[in-house]
């Protein structure tokens, strides 16, 4: 049994506010007295996709550090900026092309995807990065399930603002899955609203946000609820290969 805990869009600007959340959150995992296997962050780490931003994050992430409880695995969100995310948030050279990342663990494994697209607040899963894919799961031991973690939703969440910059070409990515019975599920972020669905026959686990939450159109006018605590989400891949989601909030 694998379990994940989940949080996204930080969006961490240098604002007390922004570290105060990030900070509350990480808290709450750091004291869990039970077992945990990762730490998934889906994207939208930083605002501004500045190294100064991912600096701050790493510090509150404990990227820099050995005293974290789990790993923690990251992916981009429209927010990030590649080469900064890379060289202050995972220490590594800048680099433009996708952050695309697997971890392999005892009974699953989980892709880390990179759906950003420089310069565009939609979500793309590049060639690049479906070759990758492939290569990755061909790669893994034989009925080891896989997690697919990405920042964008390919479906609508039925709200106008991260309908309009969901993931482009969902087609292809449902082709894929139809192709890899051994994908139990996927994990994004983006919409800021803890959300459960479906997608190619697979549950779809969309974790809330740490800075704010999307406010639903029946729920009243504005999109972003700034008051509403922050949220997490824990994820639990079972023997059978069933993906159950609890999610939670940080008051």
């Amino acid at each position: 049994m694998l379990v994940l805990a989940h949080i996204s869009d930080l969006h961490l600007d240098g604002s007390a506010r922004a570290a105060e959340r990030a900070e509350r959150v990480r808290d709450r995992l750091w004291q869990l007295p039970g077992h945990v296997d990762a730490l998934l962050v889906t994207g939208d780490i930083a605002d501004h996709g500045t190294e100064a931003e991912y600096e701050e994050a790493a510090r509150i992430l404990g990227l820099r550090s050995d005293d974290t409880p789990f790993p923690v695995l990251t992916c981009p969100g429209n927010h990030d900026s590649r080469a900064p995310y890379r060289k202050a948030l995972l220490g590594r050279p800048a680099a433009e092309g996708p952050v695309n990342e697997v971890h392999v663990f005892d009974d699953a494994a989980v892709l880390m995807c990179d759906s950003s697209v420089p310069g565009s607040d939609e979500g793309l899963l590049d060639d690049e990065t479906y070759e990758w894919i492939e290569a990755t799961l061909d790669e893994l031991d034989e009925g080891l399930p896989a997690l697919l973690a990405l920042h964008h939703p390919p479906v609508p969440l039925h709200h106008p603002l991260p309908d309009s910059y969901r993931l482009r070409g969902p087609h292809r990515l449902a082709a894929l899955m139809e192709r890899r019975p051994e994908v139990a599920g996927l994990i994004a972020g983006h919409a800021h609203s803890a959300t459960s669905t479906m997608f190619a026959g697979r549950p779809l686990a969309v974790g809330p946000g740490v800075t704010w939450t999307l406010r639903l159109p029946w729920e009243g006018e504005g999109a972003a609820d700034r008051e509403a605590p922050v949220g997490l989400a824990f994820h639990v891949l079972d023997d059978e290969g069933r993906l159950t989601s609890h999610f939670r909030v940080v008051t």
